[in-house]
């Protein structure tokens, strides 16, 4: 348990969160939408510092990461809780765990002994994933420092629900985001998630105006993420707002939590998804979870060149430096 950052405090003892943009208003006794933040006596804190639920080396395009680091492996970390409910949640059991059962489970592991890990495995960075960094937030952020003292990259799996002002505590020390825009429908993300779309947007316009490495993940779920021309706008937005070299990830839904009545996505869905990115002018889009399917491979955007082939999360790359062996163009990967 640590004392929380970005909090504001009240004469009656209330307090403010302001980590995410629900910005909970938490009475004594009290914890916020995430179920791991509470108010002890006037003061905030992070029931989850120093607790590990989830410690596995990942390979990097797991996260996703296509562009960040490719073929390297990650330590990935995470807690309990998440300031989001989503409906289709595939880790529910750790995500809304505290907020069913006000359990905070998790094994004793120390920043320090984090890194030592990442050390020890020889990996290039950290992941801070599985369920919702921000919830976290002090936790990571001692992570990260000491991460990047080592020479660590640090990366974040994120819903992307967090304020400015914690944005910009971390992102001295973020090199790399895959944000989960979930919807491009107000509606949809407060019934589904709980959520409400535009901290979504502004955080990933912050995220290129400070100049992080940002990936985009899209679940697409059947009768809701392809309805009313959401997957034109998302692409749109992308094309407009991030830039086109912006890697959009379009994922299948299979069927979990509290959505099990709705059926799995299916190929063709998907690589009609791919072909409305590509349309839309970016330059990588990619179809998530459809093993050995070509939409999964890095191409050149200029001369459409095979630059990096993808197996599942084995890779082989053709690229040099970054750079399309044919014509020459950057492809935009952070190599180191």
């Amino acid at each position: 348990m640590r004392e929380a950052l970005l909090y504001e405090k009240f004469k009656n003892k209330n307090v403010r969160c302001l980590v995410c943009n629900h910005q909970c208003l938490i009475s004594p006794r009290q914890r916020g939408l995430c179920g791991v933040r509470e108010n002890k006596n006037g003061k905030l804190f992070s029931l989850v510092y120093g607790k590990a639920v989830a410690v596995n080396l990942d390979p990097i395009e797991k996260k996703p990461f296509f562009h960040f680091l490719p073929g390297s492996h990650s330590l990935s970390i995470a807690t309990v809780g998440c300031n989001l409910s989503c409906l289709h949640c595939q880790n529910y059991d750790i995500s809304q765990g505290p907020k069913e059962n006000g359990r905070i489970l998790g094994e004793d592991l120390s920043p320090q002994d984090i890194v030592k890990l990442a050390l020890k495995h020889k990996v290039p960075s950290i992941s801070y994933t599985y369920t919702e960094p921000s919830i976290f937030i002090e936790y990571a952020l001692e992570t990260m420092k000491l991460a990047k003292k080592q020479g660590l990259k640090n990366n974040w799996v994120t819903n992307g629900y967090l304020t400015e002002k914690a944005l910009k505590t971390i992102a001295p020390y973020l090199d790399a985001a895959n944000v989960d825009l979930k919807f491009f429908d107000n509606d949809l993300y407060w019934k589904i998630c709980g959520a409400k779309l535009q901290p979504v947007l502004n955080t990933l316009k912050s995220l290129k105006k400070l100049k992080i490495w940002t990936e985009i993940t899209t679940l697409l779920i059947p009768g809701y993420t392809d309805k009313n021309r959401q997957l034109e706008k998302i692409a749109k937005f992308i094309k407009e707002e991030l830039g086109e070299e912006t890697p959009w990830h379009i994922s299948g839904f299979y069927p979990c939590y509290k959505m099990t009545d709705v059926s799995p996505t299916s190929p063709e869905l998907i690589h009609q998804a791919v072909k409305i990115g590509r349309k839309a002018g970016l330059e990588y889009v990619y179809a998530g979870n459809l093993p050995d399917d070509e939409n999964e491979n890095t191409y050149c955007p200029k001369c459409r060149t095979l630059v990096i082939q993808r197996r599942g999360y084995e890779i082989k790359r053709f690229d040099r430096n970054g750079l399309c062996p044919k014509c020459r163009k950057k492809t935009d990967l952070f190599l180191n």
